[in-house]
């Protein structure tokens, strides 16, 4: 996780970046000399004494066969489905589009690369999904502000070149919403802007719901979905593992002029928290997950999509109160189709009322006939009654 911003009047950052730091001599390596004839290398002696032999003829000892390396089977839970997932209804595919506001665009992309707005800088970062050929002329992408040279991979290293002096930390806006941008070491700018698209359905189940709900954001990141439902009324429990994430998602809480809104900051692991609120006996309304591919807790806690979403569900299940409003699960950078995730929550929220749909969430090219594939989704969203019984 990079490093929050820090407050204050924005630091600016020069067209030149700085070459790296000098690489560190861990000093000299060790040697190993062979032994020299006639020395003990234990002893020191410069004469070993001589060994003496049998002359009776040597003896095989039997050998004793190893003992064998039991390795217990993985057992998992064979769960028997009641309405043989009768309940929640299920829709999919769904193609979800985003099509940028005034702080965001995506005016271009191709050739592995893509050309977006954020706020009053243009940045040029990597993207393999965009296969074909860019559509505007090369001069459009010349004038970019910032470009992101590094691995194509989501989480790869790289660093940024700036074409022209930049503000390390920037202002935008969405809705009531008031956060910082800030160039990270890993092409991530603070904000996933597809989400937008997440947080006005999210916006509409709150609504919708005509009452305060209890909200839990897990994987919370900077806090635009947690400070958007919070500026509707929502009682918001915001959960992420860095330290540096929550500093700058309560400093965006500040710049938004919310901070007497009701939203409860916690540093920890994201599993650990929801298995505690289980035992507790915590209910919520409404969650929202946005799990990365691998990651780790403040304590060194290892999370996987594949081996770690099935019990996160699971727990989170437990977590609906009876009249939940809505779940909403988002996955980056996975090799997955969204069938998965939809058949796994399908299972999850078994014989519970509403529907359930899934599908992929793109974002759609400025003046543009295109669209951008970002990331996958299963979302539920409680009977239009508003009564989720059974949770």
């Amino acid at each position: 996780m990079s490093k929050s911003p820090k407050s204050g009047a924005p630091r600016g950052r020069n067209a030149q970046s700085k070459k790296g730091g000098v690489r560190k001599d861990n000093g000299p390596k060790r040697s190993f000399a062979p032994k020299r004839d006639g020395r003990d290398s234990r002893s020191g002696n410069k004469e070993a004494a001589p060994v003496a032999r049998s002359q009776s003829p040597r003896r095989e000892q039997p050998r004793t066969a190893p003992t064998p390396i039991v390795v217990e089977p993985i057992v998992r839970e064979h769960k028997p489905t009641s309405a043989r997932f009768k309940t929640p209804a299920s829709v999919l595919p769904v193609m979800v589009e985003m099509d940028g506001w005034d702080d965001y665009a995506l005016l271009d992309m191709g050739h592995g690369q893509k050309l977006e707005r954020y706020g009053r800088y243009t940045l040029i970062r990597p993207e393999a999904q965009a296969m074909g050929a860019p559509r505007l002329p090369e001069i459009e992408w010349k004038r970019a502000d910032a470009i992101f040279t590094g691995d194509m991979e989501e989480e790869g290293p790289g660093r940024w070149k700036f074409t022209k002096q930049v503000d390390e930390i920037w202002q935008m806006k969405y809705g009531p919403a008031t956060f910082n941008g800030q160039f990270m070491s890993f092409r991530h700018v603070g904000v996933f802007p597809e989400q937008a698209a997440h947080w006005d359905w999210v916006g509409e189940q709150i609504k919708k719901a005509d009452r305060s709900l209890k909200v839990l954001n897990l994987f919370g990141y900077t806090g635009l979905a947690s400070l958007l439902p919070a500026a509707l009324g929502a009682q918001v429990t915001h959960v992420d593992a860095s330290k540096k994430a929550i500093g700058w998602a309560r400093e965006n809480q500040e710049l938004s002029g919310l901070g007497d809104k009701p939203i409860r900051w916690i540093c920890d692991d994201a599993m650990k928290f929801v298995e505690r609120e289980v035992r507790r006996g915590s209910t919520y309304d409404g969650i929202i997950l946005d799990p990365p591919k691998f990651g780790r807790g403040p304590n060194g806690e290892v999370w996987d999509f594949f081996e770690s979403v099935p019990n996160m569900l699971a727990c989170v299940r437990k977590l609906l109160s009876p009249n939940a409003q809505f779940l909403l699960m988002s996955s980056y950078a996975i090799r997955a189709s969204f069938l998965a995730s939809h058949e796994l929550m399908r299972e999850c929220l078994d014989g519970l009322p509403g529907t359930l749909e899934s599908g992929e969430l793109a974002i759609r090219e400025h003046n543009g006939p295109r669209m951008l594939s970002t990331s996958l989704f299963s979302r539920w969203s409680a009977p239009d009654n508003n009564k989720a019984k059974g949770a």
